[in-house]
């Protein structure tokens, strides 16, 4: 009753699951798979045919003094053993190749889910489990595709030959080879319950302990700044030592399994050397049936314990496969309507009607917000850090929905619109600029290889980054490290204006695109800017206030409201919060002048 119950658990019907979507990325390989099988029956059939030539080869020959014969089934065994191995090489080439290409589709697959998923998303999601995701778990799979599924339909064959040729031989020989089978399988059922656990913790903790290198590579400046090095190690020995010891404890089972495996098997053999000698004695059995059964029973614990290798594989698989399943079954939260519509141009405003917005819940950030932007209008919204400006901006890009009330483009609902053609119309520049390993044009292009050459030469030279460029031998095919760490913060800001300028866009979103940059480099960043600017519709986010005097409008932010809405000099003159922000900036400039 319990072994039923076993089999009929929600952790078996789980896997089952897991394993029908797995075959889902082996049908377009469906033919080269069945090839494989096909290939592995003719290998098996050739292993269990070996014994029953030994059988004839004593009986019949060795027994008769047949030299002849002999020399026959000799050549015969060598000849398969010959085949055997040519259909190997075939096998285990094909098996890799499919291998391959299923991993290489379901590593595409999880990598544009990933891309496509929402900001929210990554909001609360490690970008180290991310990448043990596409990684390690995808690398594990491999070997199910390649050595693992095929090959385990070969071992199973295996069995059923072997089976048969027993029982051709002699059926008392066989129960009792078989007497043992009951016991092998409760030690499976136990090992197997055991071994799943632990490869669920085991990739568990390398996600865990992927995410934490991440973390801390990414900022070692602080690590080290604030001589943190000794203790990140010891948190770092906690993690590793925990991933140790649930791989030592994986290993037990294994120790354990496998001599238990040989013990079941040795028993078998005894009872055939017991109950096959004495019919042997008793002239009721050949010596040749005594010594292939022998031979059979070896090989037939041979592919158990293969299977439990097998097993092995297939239980990190399972604990791989459910976490990718779940990183693709996860739902984007922003998504397109069945039937978006179209903006060819953007000629008309940017309108925001009665905006509530919330990241988690109804802890509202942005609350009843209203404002209109105007075609070719330049619009800056300031306030004190946590107002609500930078959510404003994911909102008009749609990183997020609103939670209340609408944005409209052209008098459009965004959300009736499809994301690509919504960012289609936007460039942006942050204040913390990415860039990307490559080539300076790869960066400026971002792979978009459509792009005319007068647009990147124009971004290069409107964007002030030719004085640069300069300097550098290789010029704009100078490689780029990782996150750029290379350049100055000023000339990421330069290299992000030149993109932003490379694109044409009719919407620009400036986000704190001069923060934390000396006066001179702010001076060559305002002047790209103004050129950025002509002729679009701008958006700026700034907390220097002398940076957008000249805007049509400046929107106030505080505590997730507007508050005032006006231009430079009617805010002044009104004397609320942005005066009395423009004071405070204005005095501090004073004071660090003097």
């Amino acid at each position: 009753m319990k072994f039923y119950k076993f089999y009929k658990s929600d952790t078996y019907i789980k896997d089952i699951h897991i394993f029908k979507r797995l075959f889902s990325f082996i049908k377009p390989y469906k033919w080269k798979v069945a090839l494989g099988v096909l290939l592995t029956l003719s290998i098996s059939a050739l292993s269990a045919v070996r014994p029953k030539l030994t059988q004839v080869a004593i009986d019949d020959k060795i027994l008769h003094k047949d030299v002849g014969g002999l020399q026959f089934i000799a050549i015969i065994l060598l000849l398969t053993l010959i085949l055997q191995g040519f259909i190997q090489y075939i096998s285990a080439f094909l098996t890799s190749y499919i291998g391959q290409k299923v991993t290489f589709d379901l590593r595409k697959k999880v990598y544009s889910h990933i891309i496509n998923l929402n900001v929210k998303f990554f909001d609360k999601t490690p970008v180290g489990k991310l990448v043990t995701r596409v990684t390690n778990d995808i690398d594990v799979l491999f070997e199910v595709f390649s050595s693992g599924l095929v090959t385990a339909f070969g071992d199973i064959f295996t069995l059923f030959w072997i089976m048969y040729f027993m029982f051709s031989i002699s059926y008392e020989l066989s129960f009792i080879t078989l007497s043992v089978l009951p016991f092998l399988i409760y030690a499976t059922a136990v090992f197997r319950k055991k071994v799943r656990a632990s490869y669920t913790r085991i990739r568990n903790l390398v996600a865990n302990m992927n995410t934490y290198i991440q973390e801390h590579i990414s900022g070692i400046q602080i690590v080290q700044l604030f001589l943190k090095e000794h203790y990140t190690i010891k948190e770092f020995e906690v993690i590793n030592r925990e991933h140790t010891e649930e791989n030592k404890r994986s290993i037990f089972y294994y120790a354990v399994f496998f001599p238990v495996v040989e013990l079941i098997g040795a028993i078998a053999i005894g009872l055939i050397i017991w109950y096959g000698g004495g019919k042997v004695v008793q002239n009721m059995l050949s010596l040749g049936v005594i010594i292939s059964f022998l031979q059979y029973t070896e090989m037939f614990f041979r592919p158990i314990r293969d299977l439990s290798e097998k097993y092995n594989i297939l239980q990190t698989a399972i604990a791989s496969s459910d976490r990718i399943f779940e990183l693709l079954d996860t739902k984007n939260e922003v998504v397109d309507p069945p039937n978006p519509k179209h903006i060819n141009d953007f000629n008309f405003k940017i309108e925001f009607n009665n905006v509530w917005f919330a990241y988690e819940g109804e802890n509202y950030v942005l609350k009843n917000i209203n404002f209109c932007i105007k075609k070719g209008e330049r619009v800056a919204i300031v306030g004190a850090t946590g107002s609500g400006k930078t959510s404003i901006i994911n909102l008009l890009c749609r990183f997020y929905d609103v939670s209340k009330g609408a944005i409209l483009l052209n008098g459009i609902d965004i959300r009736e619109l499809s994301q690509k053609e919504l960012r289609s119309l936007m460039s942006i520049v942050l204040q913390d600029v990415i860039l990307f390993s490559g080539t300076l044009k790869s960066n400026v292009t971002f792979g978009n290889d459509e792009l005319p050459d007068e647009y990147i030469h124009s971004a290069i030279e409107s964007s002030g980054i030719e004085h640069l460029l300069k300097t550098i031998p290789e010029g704009i095919h100078k490689n780029v490290s990782e996150q750029g760490s290379s350049f100055s913060v000023g000339q990421r800001q330069l290299i992000a204006l030149a993109r932003a300028l490379a694109y044409q866009r009719q919407i620009l979103i400036l986000d704190e695109a001069t923060a934390n940059i000396d006066t001179e480099t702010e001076h060559i960043i305002q002047t790209a800017i103004q050129k950025l600017m002509t002729g679009r519709t701008a958006i700026i986010i700034a907390h220097r206030l002398s940076t957008i005097q000249s805007c049509d409008k400046i929107i106030v932010m505080h505590k997730g409201e507007i508050k005032e809405i006006g231009t430079h000099t009617e805010l002044l003159q009104k004397k609320g919060i942005y005066f009395k922000l423009y004071q405070l900036q204005f005095n501090g400039e004073r004071v660090i002048e003097k």
